[in-house]
C-alpha cells in the first residue's frame, strides 16, 4: 500500500534532489505496510511529482527527532520549532529510493476523485 502526502514544493524539491532524507510528521498513518510515499506538491505546482520508499520511521520528542535528522532535515531548526511547537512527539520518515516523475501526475490520474489531502491519504 501507498500514501499521498501534501508536501510544500521548496520541501518536495529537496526530497527529489536529495537534500532533504526526512519527512517530518505530527502524526502518522495508522494502517501498517506503508511502503511508498506519493509525493505531491502543493500549490502551486498542485501535482504529484515522484516518490520514495519509506527506510524507516522514528518517533520521539521533538528534540531528540532534531538532534537525530537535522543534517539531513532540508529545513531550518526555526522552521521544525515552529512546527512541532507544544507538541510531545515527532515523527521523522526516512526517504530512501527516491524516484521523480518525468510526467507529473494530477490527483484524478492516481485515483477518480483524489482530491489534496490535509495531511495524507492512502492510495
Amino acid at each position: 500500500m501507498k500514501v499521498l502526502l501534501s508536501i510544500k514544493p521548496e520541501f518536495a524539491n529537496k526530497i527529489l534532489n536529495g537534500e532533504k532524507k526526512f519527512e517530518f510528521r505530527k502524526s502518522l498513518f495508522k494502517r501498517d505496510g506503508i511502503k511508498t510515499v506519493l509525493i505531491y506538491a502543493t500549490m502551486p505546482i498542485g501535482k504529484v511529482i515522484g516518490e520514495f520508499d519509506i527506510e524507516h520511521i522514528i518517533s520521539n520528542s521533538p528534540q531528540e527527532i532534531w538532534n537525530e535528522t537535522s543534517e539531513f532535515s532540508g529545513i531550518s531548526k526555526s522552521f521544525f520549532d515552529d512546527y512541532f511547537e507544544n507538541r510531545k512527539m515527532a515523527y521523522a520518515i526516512k526517504v530512501k529510493h527516491v524516484r521523480e516523475y518525468l510526467n507529473p501526475q494530477a490527483l484524478e490520474d492516481i485515483k477518480v476523485g483524489l482530491k489534496a489531502p490535509q495531511s495524507y491519504v492512502y492510495i
